[in-house]
């Protein structure tokens, strides 16, 4: 994954300790944002409940989140203030009593071992687990953003888990299919029911929009599987997480595609248990002349908004992802040249 410019950690710290307020919701972050594009746009800050069809405030969103059992707050991974709401509503949670585990994406379940490791020797700290699992050089935007999630679960002395499945396990899903986890393990993951067409169809068409029409057919299906396995195997460590000694449900941080109700994690948390409490939560940025949030589910390739609450924010990074994707291609194809002619 290409790696995310950041501002400076200084500047973030700096924000969210200052429980900047978002509008009606003293404590809540907000503005002055750390995101410095469409800062004034008439949604930055407001949360929408698309099943109600109204605004809400921070308070009555973390009083729904402290009613569930599974949360997924999801993010556009470079947004720093994705990160601090995260922070807050965790933080939040914990101070109204209640006491999740927290699963994050960025970890895949080889790494559980070296968390536990870390957090065993040093409980409460947060900013060695980059380190302790080799963060740098894992693509994801620093570690110093998603670090104050973390420190918020380690104060309340919450677990932290590794959800995701292992890079070598995804690239053999994208090869061979379910098959590639075993028989047993795809029926424990619910993955013996493929996702129906009438959700499969647009997750394909999700993935290759997302890839800018740039991915060969071929590898669309594929990717599908693996997105649709990364999510039930999340689901299923939520699943784990509540059941810990100790704690009374689970969250998880994660992007916003896996944070969706139709066919996301939830999907596949209520496949598992149709009586579960789950509330998603979609931190989504705000689009230029975009002002009605019903308009965001076109965006999003859904109808209706598929979360149950969506909390608007300024703009991290303005610049046409599919301009930077079809540079990274060139760069890609100028490499693979290079090397194929070079001599021996």
């Amino acid at each position: 994954m290409t790696r995310f410019l950041v501002l400076a950690i200084s500047l973030l710290w700096a924000t969210f300790a200052q429980g900047a307020e978002a509008p009606g919701a003293p404590g809540a972050p907000g503005a002055p944002w750390v995101s410095e594009h469409a800062r004034d746009h008439p949604l930055a800050g407001r949360i929408w409940q698309p099943e109600a069809a109204r605004f809400v405030t921070p308070e009555a969103v973390v009083a729904a989140l402290g009613q569930a059992r599974f949360v997924v707050l999801g993010e556009k991974h470079d947004n720093p203030d994705h990160h601090r709401i995260q922070a807050w509503l965790v933080g939040s949670m914990i101070a109204a009593g209640r006491r999740p585990a927290l699963a994050f994406e960025m970890f895949a379940s080889d790494q559980q071992a070296a968390l536990d490791g870390h957090l065993a020797a040093r409980p409460k700290d947060a900013a060695g687990i980059g380190a302790a699992v080799n963060w740098a050089k894992s693509g994801w935007p620093d570690w110093e953003l998603y670090q104050p999630i973390a420190q918020a679960a380690l104060d309340g002395g919450a677990a932290i888990l590794a959800a995701n499945l292992p890079r070598p396990l995804r690239r053999a899903l994208a090869r061979t299919g379910v098959s590639a986890l075993g028989a047993e393990r795809v029926a424990a993951l619910g993955l013996d029911r493929p996702l129906p067409e009438e959700l499969a169809g647009p997750l394909r068409e999700e993935i290759a929009v997302s890839h800018c029409g740039q991915l060969p057919a071929s590898m669309i299906g594929p990717m599908a599987t693996v997105m649709t396995a990364r999510d039930a195997q999340m689901a299923e460590v939520l699943r784990r997480g509540a059941r810990l000694v100790g704690h009374d449900g689970a969250v998880l941080i994660t992007g916003k595609g896996h944070a969706r109700n139709d066919r996301g994690v939830p999907f596949h948390l209520r496949r598992g248990d149709g009586a579960a409490s789950i509330v998603s939560l979609g931190l989504v940025e705000v689009a230029e002349g975009v002002t009605e949030p019903a308009a965001y589910a076109e965006i999003l390739g859904a109808e209706p908004l598929p979360f149950d609450f969506v909390w608007f924010t300024p703009v991290a990074d303005p610049e046409d992802p599919c301009a930077k994707f079809a540079e990274q291609l060139r760069h890609a194809r100028e490499r693979h040249e290079k090397d194929t002619t070079a001599p021996e």
